[in-house]
């Protein structure tokens, strides 16, 4: 298993690069990062989570296949958005509604180097979106206003101090 860098960690804040080799060491990664993020009941992971600033993120959502997404570019966005509330392996325990588009169009390449384009909506959507920020050192927190935020990294701060995150 992986150790999960959390909020405050810097880098969770940086932009990862993009993967140039498609190699065992990829795969190596891409199926510790399942491992990792099942262990922690995730239903995705990118790869700053676990300290790697590669462009690389895994989702695994209930009713969909588990996907690998490397390199990834988003296409398009509907202009259709929902709220959902979100959550995060690096800030556990916190949760926020967080307003996304409800459908995404995405292309990237699979951990053998294979490229596919994906339309999704609904809570995949959601998690690609997510992960997608953490490939450029966006968290979830960081798209609420900064007074809500600020009140959600002290209850994060409240929890790692009692244990609880």
């Amino acid at each position: 298993m992986l150790k999960i860098y959390k909020l405050g960690d810097e880098i969770l804040h940086k932009k990862a690069s993009m993967v140039p080799d498609f190699d065992q060491t990829l795969r190596d990664l891409v199926e510790a990062m399942f491992e990792t993020m099942h262990q922690g009941d995730g239903i995705g992971l990118a790869a700053p989570q676990v300290g790697v600033l590669k462009r690389v993120f895994i989702s695994n959502v209930t009713g969909d296949e588990p996907r690998v997404f490397i390199n990834p570019e988003i296409l398009r966005t509907s202009i259709e958005q929902s709220t959902y509330e979100e959550g995060c392996l690096s800030i556990p325990e916190i949760y926020a509604d967080i307003l996304r588009p409800s459908a995404v169009t995405i292309q990237a390449w699979n951990e053998r180097g294979k490229p596919f384009r994906l339309d999704a909506e609904g809570l995949l959507a959601r998690v690609i979106l997510h992960e997608n920020d953490h490939l450029n050192g966006i968290l979830f927190i960081d798209r609420v206003n900064a007074k809500k935020r600020k009140r959600l990294v002290k209850l994060y701060d409240r929890k790692v101090k009692n244990g609880c995150a």
